[in-house]
C-alpha cells in the first residue's frame, strides 16, 4: 500500500500521464509495462494502465487492472480518481461521484479532483453539493477567473441570483482600476450582460437598469445592449423611450417579428390572444402604413397586418401582400397565410383574391385592374396556391386538378410534384404518393430534400426496403450514417411502418433508437460546463442547461416514448409464440426434431461467423495513439432481442415514467398511463390517471371510454377483504362522485345522456357505441346501428365546394372497430364502401379515383382489351414507374 518508486520510474509514472492527456496511448503502455516489470504490484501504474486501455476500447481489461490497483493501494488518490474516470466515460456519472469524493477524503485540496467533481455535480443537478465544490476551488484558487464565475453559476443555478450577483460585484473588485485586460473585454461584456440579467431575475429592474448605463462602456455587443435596455424600459413602464429604442432596432433589422411585439406593447396595442377592439385595429392600421412606407423591402411589416385586420381591408392587404410573391414565384406563399385559414371568413376571401388572380392570368395576362402583363410563370405559381389551398379544405378532387394544370403548363418544377403527392397523401393514396414523391426525386438527383421527402413517403406507404434503398443513395453506409447524424425523422417514420405492419421488434429498435438520441443529447451537454465558463458565455450557458432539463419534452422524444409504450403493450396482449412453437416441436418425431436442432445451429454458427467477418472488413489499420477503429455491427439486425423481456408493462413504465414528468399535459401520456395501469391491476394509479384525462379535456371519445371501463372494471371486482382492499376501496367510492358524468347516474345513463350531447360527431358516437356493446354485449345490433347512422354532412362551406367533416384516419379506426364488434362481414363491407364514396382518393376504402381500383382497371384492360389499352391506362394513372427497385441501382452512379 502506497508503495513510493525510485527516480527513474517516477519519471516513467510521469510519462504515463502525459501520454494519456496527449492521447498517446501506445507509448503510455509502454512506459506502464516498464514500470510492472519491476514492480508488478504498483496500484497507481495499474491504474494508469487500465485508464489508457479504456480508450483503446479494451473496456473489460481496463476494468481488471483498475480494480486491481485500487485493490493494491487503497489510500492511493490516484486510484479512487482514475477508478471515478473510468466510470464517467461510461456514463455511470453516481458510481463516479462516489470515487471522487473517496479521493477527495484521501487529497481533499486536490484541484483536479474538485475540478472533475463539480463538472460531473453540474451535469446531474447536484446542485447543492455543486456550490460546496465551486466554493472550495474559489477558496483554493482564488486568483482565477473561471472559480470566481463558476461560484456565481452554481449560486444562480440553486436558485440563489442575489448572491450570485453580490458573487461577480466582488470579483470586479479584484480586476484593476475595474478594467479586464485587452483581450478579455468581449468576455467581460458578456459577464456584465450576465450580471445584469441577475438582477433583473431578482425584479431589480431600476438597479439592472442603472448598472447597464454604467457600464456601456465596457459591454462590446451593442445589440444585446439595445435588447436589454428595451426590454428593462419596458418593464419598468417606460414606454415612450421603449418605443422609441424599439424603433432604433427595426431600423437595424426590419424583419424581426419580437421587435414589432415589442412596439406593440410600448403603445399599448399587444393582445395575447390577438383580439383587437376597433379602435385598436385602425391604430395598428396606422402604425403598419407607416412602418410599411419607411421599410418597403420588410416582408414582415406587410405580413403582419394580415392577422388583425379583417373584412375588406384584409381582403386589400392580402391583395397586395399576395401579388409581388405569386410574381417572383415563392413557394412558400401558402405556408406562409396557412395560420390565417384558422381565423374565421379569411379562407374564403384568400381563396376569392386566388381565383381571381387565376381568372385574369388566363383571360388577360395580368392581374385585375393592371394594364401590365405577368411572365407566364405567375399562372403557374397560383395553380399552385389553389391546390394547396384545396387540399387545406380538403377538396382533393379540385386540389388535384388545379396542380395537374400547374404540371401541364410547366412540368419542369420539382415543387408540383411534391405537392401533388402531398395532395394524394391527404387523400388516402400513399402509393401514389409515393410514386409522384420519387418522380420529383428523380427530376434533381443532387437534391437532398427532395430524396429524404421521397423517403418518407414511402415510409408512409410502407415500402420500407424501397425507402432504405433510396436513403442510401446520400449516405455511404446508409443505416450507421442516420444514427450518427440523429435523422430522427427517418427512425419516427420507419418505426411507425413496422409498427403498422406488426413487426414490433423492428419498430422498438427505430423507437429507441430515437430515445438513445436524447441520451447522446444530454451527454453532449457535458463539455459545455467548462467551456463555456473558460468563454464566458454565461446567458448562453443558463438557457442550454434550461433547455436540458425540459429535453424530453420535445416532441421527437414523445413520439418515439409512446411508439415504445404501445409496442409493449402489444407484445403484452399477445406474448411471442415461443410456447406454442415448443408444443409444435414435441410433436415431432425425435428424427426431425434433431434435423431442426441442426438447422438452428448451423444458423447461428452461420450468422456468428459473417458477423465476424463483417467486424474484420470494417476494421482499419491501428491508429498512431494504439486505437483500432471499427465499425460497428449490429448484433440485433430485426430486434428479436428486444421482445425478449420478461415483463413489457415493466419495460413500459420506464418510459411512461418521461412522458408523466415532461409531457403532463399531454392526453396521449394519460391515455397510455391508463392502458397500462389497467393492464398491470393497479387501480389507483389508473384512477390517477383517468382523473388527469378529465382534467385536460372531459368531453373527449378516450376520456368518456376510460372513464366507462374504469368503473365497469371497479364494479367486478370482489368485495374487499384485506385492509389495503378495504382502503382502496373507500377511495373509489369518495372519488366516484368528483366525475360529474356519474352524478346520480348508471354507466349506461351516463354513455346514452354522451350520446345525446355528442350525436352529431362521429367519433363520439363510436366511443359510445363501444361502451355499449361493453356495458350490454346482448345490445350489439343498435351500437352497431348507432355507428352506421352517423351523420356525414359537411359543416362548412368554402367558394368553390363542400369542406368536409370526417377525418380519413377516424373512418378507418371506425372500419377497424366494427370489424372487433361485428362478425358480420357486410357490417364492415358497408361502412368500407360509404367511406369510399367519401374519400375517393383513399386506398384504404378502395375509393374509384385511388390507385388500387386504377391498377385493377389496367389488369383488366390487359385482359380485355389488349396492350393498347394498357398503355393508354397507363399514361392516364396518377403512379410513376421512376421508383422502382430495378431503376435505384442504375441511378445510384448518377446522384452526387
Amino acid at each position: 500500500m502506497g508503495v513510493s518508486l525510485p527516480p527513474k520510474e517516477a519519471t516513467l509514472f510521469k510519462l504515463i500521464v502525459k501520454s494519456y492527456e496527449t492521447k498517446q496511448y501506445k507509448k503510455g503502455l509502454k512506459a506502464a509495462d516498464s514500470i510492472l516489470k519491476k514492480f508488478p504490484d504498483h496500484g497507481e501504474t495499474l491504474s494508469m494502465k487500465g485508464l489508457t486501455l479504456n480508450c483503446m476500447d479494451r473496456k473489460s481489461e481496463a476494468y481488471d487492472l483498475v480494480r486491481l490497483g485500487l485493490k493494491n493501494d487503497l489510500k492511493s488518490h490516484v486510484c479512487w480518481h482514475v477508478f471515478g474516470l473510468l466510470y464517467r466515460s461510461d456514463r455511470n456519472y453516481r458510481e463516479a461521484i462516489k470515487c471522487y469524493r473517496n479521493a477527495l477524503r484521501i487529497d481533499p485540496d486536490n484541484l483536479e479532483i474538485l475540478r472533475d467533481l463539480s463538472l460531473l455535480q453540474a451535469q446531474m443537478r447536484d446542485l447543492e453539493g455543486f456550490v460546496e465544490t465551486r466554493q472550495q476551488l474559489l477558496t483554493l484558487k482564488p486568483s482565477q477567473r473561471m472559480n470566481w464565475i463558476g461560484f456565481a453559476v452554481a449560486h444562480h443555478l440553486n436558485s440563489n441570483a442575489s448572491k450570485a450577483f453580490d458573487i461577480l460585484e466582488a470579483y470586479e473588485g479584484t480586476l484593476d482600476n475595474n478594467h479586464p485586460p485587452e483581450n478579455e473585454r468581449c468576455e467581460h461584456g458578456e459577464m456584465l450582460l450576465y450580471k445584469i440579467s441577475l438582477l433583473e431575475e431578482c425584479n431589480l429592474l431600476e438597479k439592472a437598469l442603472e448598472e447597464l448605463h454604467r457600464k456601456k462602456s465596457k459591454i462590446v455587443d451593442k445589440l444585446s445592449y439595445k435588447e436589454v435596455e428595451v426590454s428593462l424600459l419596458v418593464k419598468l413602464g417606460q414606454l415612450e423611450e421603449g418605443e422609441k429604442l424599439y424603433r432604433l432596432l427595426l431600423s437595424m433589422n426590419p424583419d424581426n417579428y419580437r421587435y414589432y411585439e415589442g412596439l406593440h406593447k410600448c403603445l399599448g396595442l399587444h393582445s395575447e390572444n390577438a383580439q383587437y377592439s376597433s379602435n385598436e385595429v385602425e391604430q395598428l392600421e396606422a402604425l403598419y402604413k407607416s412602418l410599411a412606407l419607411q421599410y418597403s423591402w420588410s416582408s414582415a411589416a406587410k405580413r403582419i397586418p394580415l392577422d388583425f385586420l379583417s373584412g375588406e381591408k384584409f381582403r386589400e392587404a392580402a391583395d397586395n401582400y399576395m401579388r409581388p410573391l405569386l410574381t417572383k414565384g415563392v413557394p412558400s406563399l401558402f405556408s406562409d397565410l396557412s395560420p390565417l385559414y384558422d381565423q374565421p371568413g379569411k379562407a374564403n376571401i384568400l381563396e376569392e383574391l386566388a381565383l381571381r388572380f387565376e381568372h385574369s392570368l388566363k383571360t388577360a395576362g395580368g392581374y385585375p385592374g393592371r394594364v401590365d402583363k405577368e411572365p407566364p410563370s405567375t399562372l403557374m405559381w397560383t395553380f399552385l396556391y389553389l391546390a394547396q389551398n384545396y387540399d387545406r379544405r380538403g377538396n382533393y378532387a379540385i386540389a388535384l386538378a388545379k396542380i395537374d394544370e400547374a404540371i401541364k403548363h410547366t412540368p419542369t418544377v420539382i415543387e408540383l410534384y411534391t405537392i401533388k403527392s402531398r395532395i394524394l397523401k391527404h387523400g388516402g393514396d400513399l402509393e401514389a404518393a409515393a410514386a409522384l414523391a420519387d418522380e420529383a426525386r428523380c427530376m434533381d438527383l443532387s437534391d437532398r430534400y427532395a430524396n429524404s421527402y421521397c423517403v418518407k413517403r414511402m415510409l408512409q406507404a410502407d415500402q420500407v426496403i424501397l425507402a432504405e434503398k433510396t436513403a442510401a443513395l446520400f449516405t455511404k453506409d446508409w443505416d450507421q450514417s442516420l444514427q450518427d447524424m440523429q435523422c430522427m425523422w427517418y427512425e419516427l417514420a420507419s418505426g411507425e411502418s413496422f409498427f403498422r405492419q406488426g413487426d414490433l421488434g423492428r419498430a422498438l429498435k427505430k423507437f429507441l433508437a430515437v430515445e438513445k438520441h436524447y441520451a447522446d443529447i444530454t451527454e453532449d451537454q457535458f463539455d459545455f460546463h467548462t467551456y463555456c465558463l473558460r468563454k464566458m458565455t454565461l446567458r448562453g450557458y443558463i438557457e442550454m442547461l434550461k433547455f436540458q432539463d425540459r429535453l424530453h419534452s420535445h416532441t421527437y422524444f414523445r413520439k418515439a416514448a409512446v411508439g415504445a409504450i404501445r409496442c409493449y403493450i402489444k407484445l403484452y396482449d399477445a406474448p411471442l409464440e415461443t410456447v406454442a412453437e415448443e408444443d409444435d416441436m414435441s410433436k415431432l418425431p425425435a428424427s426431425q426434431k434433431k434435423k431442426n436442432r441442426q438447422k438452428q445451429r448451423k444458423a447461428e454458427a452461420r450468422a456468428k461467423k459473417e458477423a465476424e467477418v463483417r467486424s474484420e472488413e470494417s476494421s482499419v489499420n491501428v491508429s498512431k495513439a494504439g486505437m483500432r477503429h471499427v465499425k460497428p455491427v449490429d448484433p440485433d439486425p430485426h430486434g428479436e432481442k428486444l421482445l425478449q423481456v420478461e415483463d413489457p408493462l415493466l419495460e413500459a413504465a420506464k418510459y411512461l415514467k418521461l412522458l408523466q414528468k415532461h409531457s403532463l399535459d399531454s392526453l396521449e401520456t394519460h391515455l397510455l398511463s391508463f392502458e397500462v395501469y389497467m393492464r398491470k391491476q393497479k387501480i389507483l394509479l389508473a384512477l390517477q390517471a383517468l382523473k388527469h384525462l378529465h382534467r385536460l379535456d372531459a368531453e373527449k371519445p378516450d376520456s368518456h371510454c376510460c372513464m366507462v371501463r374504469f368503473f365497469y372494471k371497479v364494479a367486478s371486482i370482489p368485495t374487499p377483504v384485506t385492509e389495503a382492499e378495504k382502503l382502496i376501496w373507500s377511495v373509489l367510492e369518495a372519488e366516484q362522485p368528483t366525475f360529474s358524468q356519474l352524478h346520480g347516474k348508471s354507466l349506461l345513463d351516463a354513455n346514452a345522456l354522451f350520446l345525446e350531447k355528442h350525436k352529431d360527431s362521429l367519433m363520439h358516437r363510436v366511443a359510445a357505441a363501444e361502451m355499449l356493446h361493453l356495458l350490454e354485449p346482448k345490445r350489439k345490433a343498435e351500437a352497431i346501428k348507432i355507428i352506421e347512422e352517423s351523420p356525414n354532412s359537411p359543416v362548412l362551406k368554402s367558394v368553390s365546394g363542400v369542406v368536409r367533416e370526417w377525418k380519413l384516419k377516424d373512418c378507418i379506426a371506425v372500419h377497424k372497430i366494427l370489424g372487433t364488434i361485428s362478425d358480420d362481414h357486410a357490417v364492415a363491407s358497408r361502412w368500407k364502401k360509404r367511406c369510399s364514396e367519401y374519400f375517393p382518393y383513399s386506398t384504404y376504402f378502395e375509393g374509384s379515383q385511388s390507385s388500387v381500383v386504377t391498377k385493377n382497371r389496367v389488369t383488366d384492360n390487359n385482359v380485355n382489351g389488349g396492350m393498347n389499352h394498357l398503355k393508354a391506362d397507363q399514361n392516364a394513372a396518377p403512379l410513376s414507374t421512376n421508383g422502382k427497385l430495378e431503376n435505384i441501382e442504375a441511378l445510384k452512379n448518377l446522384a452526387i
